[in-house]
């Protein structure tokens, strides 16, 4: 929980979110010359993938709240990768117990843009600032960890 300061006292409070992840579109190589999905189907596919994990997986001081997909996926041209990639947007509403549970959401590779709904202020501590720079290094660290998997593959 956060502290919010409500007049002159000081209470604990849940943090409400909301999240924008833009989910990529696998590029997984189509098998026949017809019946393949376009680029903006595959990435609807791994939205609703992704949301129904969000939904149904329980995450410690986390809580699922709502969705919105009524955004329309997109397609942009990738230089890295010297072709088209498609995403699809979806916000997602979330409650939180403290700021560290938000870290393990905006360090993912989807994550765009975080918009935090309540409370509108926080009182965070020098010992709240050390837990949230230390989650945030673990976090990292994870990451560093899949990638380096990934790539001795």
């Amino acid at each position: 929980m956060v502290k919010v300061k409500l007049g002159e006292d000081i209470i604990q409070s849940k943090i409400r979110f909301k999240v924008r992840f833009d989910f990529k579109a696998d590029n997984k190589p189509r098998k026949f010359f017809f019946g393949g999905k376009s680029l903006e189907q595959a990435a609807q596919d791994a939205r609703e993938e992704q949301i129904a994990l969000l939904k149904n997986i329980p995450v410690q001081g986390v809580y699922f709240l709502d969705y919105d997909i009524s955004l329309e996926p997109y397609v942009i041209y990738d230089d890295l990768l010297g072709e088209k990639v498609a995403y699809a947007p979806a916000e997602i509403t979330l409650n939180a117990d403290s700021i560290e549970d938000i870290i393990r959401f905006v360090m993912r590779e989807e994550f765009r843009k975080l918009e935090i709904l309540e409370p509108p202020q926080m009182l965070i501590t020098s010992n709240d600032l050390e837990k949230i720079l230390f989650k945030m290094n673990e976090e990292l660290r994870n990451r560093l960890m899949i990638l380096d998997r990934k790539i001795k593959r």
